[in-house]
């Protein structure tokens, strides 16, 4: 089993989702979307500007990913 760090804003974000009741499967999904943005980021989300969030924005359409 592979572990992961578990920073704050992780450990946030999976509480907000509980809080909301989202199934175990679309928190996964919701992480590992928050994972890829980071990774195009290069540094923690809860710092992106707006310029980022349009530049991922632009990846995403640019490599045919839709909103779902």
């Amino acid at each position: 089993m592979v572990s992961e760090r578990t920073t704050p804003l992780r450990e946030r974000m999976i509480e907000d989702m509980r809080i909301r009741g989202l199934g175990h499967q679309s928190q996964r999904s919701h992480i590992r979307a928050v994972k890829d943005f980071a990774a195009f980021l290069g540094h923690s989300p809860d710092t992106a500007t707006r310029e980022e969030l349009r530049a991922y924005q632009l990846h995403m359409t640019d490599n045919e990913v839709t909103p779902s």
